[in-house]
Order: structure tokens, then C-alpha cells, then sequence
């Protein structure tokens, strides 16, 4: 008869073969333990035995030694007394018994120098067979004795024993596999809750998330990740569709005045015309290949794939350079550029996308800040940090700023807003700055400066293999 599917698919997961592996491991860990338990239990039962017959035969053979004959026949009389655990066969040199309890000389002590182990009736109208155990005594004289003791207690004993250890190996291992079923329902149970939500995401619900139980266990861990990384392919997966829309509102502007300095340089006539239009031309082309370069290297920032070419560096020199070279861009729009580094710290990482991102940094800053206002100077700031376990560069203006709502659009690619239209630009700085931070391990806080804007690029001391 087939098993019903539930059952089936709760005996086919990995808990439950798990479960069951464990308990035949078990098993065999305990047959061992119980067998050398049931060989030690019956080595000190057999032990006591004959430390008991020994110490009898010693009695025995000093009474025979005292008092010869007679004597021994009285002891062996006395001591063969009905309901008594001795056994005992006087006979003399011929085999004619002379005293003792059992009714015959066992055929398994005959010549056996040692003794042995023997069954015997305890009387006539007994049909059951007890085990003995017994042993030759040498009294001399042409006697012989044989003493022994009933063991059929102690073998029932061990053979109890036995029963109880096999029948809790039989309780364990049905346990055992009952605990595997019901471990291997409860595991069924979470990761179907699983299955239903990547179902349901694969159909087009990007939103679903999976449940959490509140057990804090490795499930929850699991499902907490995923979570986490549906939250990373939803982002991605919204800023792609952004991205895109974002492209042809960005670069149909520069692809349409490009077409129309072609267009008016044919309309043109004269070699003067052609070659400002082609001028023209190769000016807006260089633009449009400076924009796909920037988002080809932020998608392989992203992706990681500049991951390995990491250096030891002086930060604090790297930023100071960059600076001094746009201390004069700075002037030239009236902007007083201050720089607050010294030497150090040493920072192991891709020097050469940290400095790009400051150079991004420093030429938002100086772009828009606004224009120069007698009232008030512009000024522009730049910090290094030296944190414990981080390092933060702080490029700091006191323009107009980024309203609070818009600090974390402006990070995504060709997002740029409507009062920095004016400006050129391909809105690929700030997400070039954030790959940059996210390759490194680190981050970007977009903060106010009160009036302005406090740009921080967070890198933590470890990145890249720091």
C-alpha cells in the first residue's frame, strides 16, 4: 500500500535521513556498549561463582584431610540440604554414590580437570532443567567429589538484562525515528513556506518576502538572507528599469543636438562650416562615450570585477594630490578649496577608483555649489578621518545642498535634479562614488552641512584584504 504523499515527502527529506543515520549510528554505538555490558555481567557473575566453589572445595578437602572418609561424608550430607544453592556428588573408587544431592555425575565434569557448566533436574518430578556450573574436587583416598552452585538465577538474571537493554535499543530507535519524522515535518514546513515565496516571486511578485518565525534558528537566518538578497535583486531590478528610462531622458538630449550639428553642417556650405560641424560632432560624441564609460564602470564596480587590483597606499597623500589639482578650478569659479589632511593612514585598496571617487566628490562640489555671491564666499572643504576601524573622506560645500528626500535617489545612476539640469554632467558621479564605497566594503552619507552639503565616503580598514 502506498504511503500517503505527506507522509512520503516528510521520509524523503534530508532531516529525516539525517535523523535516521543518527539513530543507526546510535544503535550501533549501543549494541557495542550493550554487549560488552551483557559480556561484563556475566564474567563477574561466572567470577563470583567460582571464587564461592573454590573456597567450598578448600573446606571440603581440609574436613576429608582431618577426618578421612567419614567425615567428608558427613559435611557433603550436611551440606546437601533440600532448597540449598550447593550441588554436590560423593562416589567412591567403583562410582557407587556415597552422598550428595544430585543424582548422577555429570558426563561434562567426567575428566574434565577443570569443571564446567552442566544441566541438571533438581528433583524427579521436575521436567525443568536448571544450569550449574561445578568443579572436581582431589580429596584423595580413591574419592571423588564434585562440588557446585545452581546458577539458574544468574542466568535469568542476564537473560533479564538482556531483555531490558534490547528492548530500550528498541524503544530508541523507534523514538529516534519518530523525533526524524517529526524534525523532518517541521523542516518541510519552513522551507515549503520557502518554496511558496520564490514560487510566487518567480511568477512576478517581486514584493513577497518570506515569513519569518520569530525562533531566531538557522531558518530564520535563511530566510532573513534571502529576504535580503530579494531586497538586492528588487533594487537592482527597479533600478535597471530607472536606468533605462533615465538613459533615453538623458541621452536622446545629446543625441538629438548631435544629429543637428551634422544636419547644419550639410545645410552649410564651405570647408569652414564642415569642419565646425564636424567639430561640433566629435565634441557631443566624446560626451556620449564618456557617459557609457562611466556606467560600463560603475556595472563592473558593481560586479566586482575590479575587485583583485588592490595596493598599500597613503590615503591622506592620494586626497591632498587631487586637491592641489583642483585648487585652481576652484579659484576660477570664486570657491575657496580647503584642505585639512595630513600624512597617513597607510590603506589597502584599488587607489586608483578611491582617487576617481574623490575627484567625482570635488567636481560635484565646485559644479553645484552655485554661482559666486558677493554676500557670501563658497567654500569647499575636504577631511580625512581616521577612525578606529574605518576611514572617512569628507568633501563639505555651503551651497545649496540636497533636500533630505532626495539624498538617496542621487546615488542611483543618471538621476539628476532639475536645478543641476543647467549643469553638464551624465548623473553618474555620486553612483560611481557609492560602487566605489561598495567595493571596497564601506558606504556614502550624503549629510547637511548647514547651509550645504557633507558628502562621506566611509572605507573600512579590512577592505579588500586590508
Amino acid at each position: 500500500m502506498a504511503l500517503p504523499e505527506r507522509i512520503h515527502r516528510a521520509l524523503s527529506t534530508t532531516s529525516f535521513r539525517v535523523a535516521a543515520i543518527t539513530v543507526a549510528a546510535y544503535l550501533a554505538f549501543a549494541g557495542l556498549v550493550v554487549g560488552v555490558l551483557l559480556w561484563q555481567t556475566n564474567r563477574v557473575l561466572t567470577s563470583q561463582v567460582l571464587a564461592t566453589l573454590g573456597g567450598e572445595a578448600q573446606l571440603l578437602k581440609a574436613e576429608a584431610q582431618a577426618g578421612g572418609g567419614p567425615a567428608i561424608v558427613r559435611a557433603v550430607e550436611t551440606r546437601s540440604r533440600s532448597g540449598a544453592p550447593g550441588l554436590y556428588y560423593l562416589a567412591d573408587a567403583s562410582g557407587t554414590k556415597l552422598a550428595g544431592n544430585l543424582n548422577r555425575l555429570p558426563p561434562e565434569i567426567v575428566g574434565s580437570p577443570n569443571g564446567g557448566v552442566f544441566r541438571y533436574a533438581p528433583d524427579a518430578i521436575s521436567a525443568t532443567e536448571h544450569l550449574a556450573v561445578a568443579i572436581p574436587v582431589d580429596i584423595g583416598g580413591g574419592l571423588q567429589l564434585i562440588v557446585g552452585r545452581d546458577v539458574e538465577d544468574q542466568r535469568r538474571f542476564a537473560s533479564e538484562m538482556g531483555t531490558v537493554y534490547f528492548l530500550a535499543l528498541g524503544f530508541l530507535t523507534l523514538g529516534g525515528l519518530v523525533a526524524g519524522f517529526a524534525i523532518s515535518r517541521v523542516a518541510l514546513r519552513r522551507i515549503e513556506t520557502i518554496n511558496v515565496t520564490a514560487r510566487s516571486i518567480m511568477a512576478g511578485d517581486l514584493t513577497r518576502r518570506i515569513a519569518l518565525s520569530g525562533a531566531a534558528d538557522e531558518y530564520d537566518a535563511l530566510a532573513a538572507n534571502l529576504n535580503d538578497m530579494l531586497d538586492r535583486i528588487e533594487a537592482l531590478m527597479n533600478g535597471l528599469r530607472e536606468v533605462s528610462d533615465n538613459i533615453a531622458h538623458d541621452l536622446k538630449t545629446p543625441l538629438t543636438r548631435l544629429r543637428n550639428s551634422a544636419e547644419a553642417a550639410l545645410r552649410d556650405s564651405g570647408e569652414v562650416a564642415y569642419r565646425e560641424g564636424l567639430e561640433h560632432t566629435i565634441e557631443k560624441a566624446d560626451e556620449l562615450i564618456k557617459t557609457f564609460n562611466s556606467l560600463l564602470l560603475v556595472a563592473r564596480l558593481e560586479a566586482g570585477a575590479l575587485e583583485g587590483n588592490a595596493e598599500r597606499f597613503d590615503v591622506g597623500s592620494a586626497v591632498r594630490d587631487v586637491a592641489e589639482l583642483y585648487e585652481p578650478v576652484a579659484e576660477e569659479r570664486g570657491m575657496l578649496l580647503e584642505v585639512n589632511i595630513g600624512a597617513g593612514p597607510e590603506f589597502t585598496g584599488n587607489r586608483q577608483l578611491i582617487v576617481q571617487a574623490v575627484v567625482n566628490l570635488i567636481e560635484n562640489a565646485i559644479k553645484y555649489s552655485g554661482k559666486p555671491d558677493p554676500k557670501r564666499e563658497l567654500s569647499i572643504s575636504i577631511d580625512l578621518r581616521d577612525n578606529p576601524n574605518d576611514i572617512e573622506i569628507v568633501v563639505a560645500d555651503n551651497g545649496p545642498g540636497i533636500a533630505l528626500e532626495d539624498r538617496e535617489r542621487v546615488l542611483k545612476r543618471f538621476v539628476r535634479l532639475e536645478k543641476s539640469r543647467t549643469e553638464p554632467g551624465t548623473g553618474l558621479g555620486l553612483s560611481l562614488v557609492q560602487a566605489v564605497a561598495r567595493l571596497h566594503g564601506g558606504a556614502v552619507r550624503l549629510e547637511d552641512n548647514a547651509p550645504g552639503l557633507r558628502v562621506v565616503l566611509q572605507l573600512p580598514k579590512r577592505a579588500l584584504g586590508s
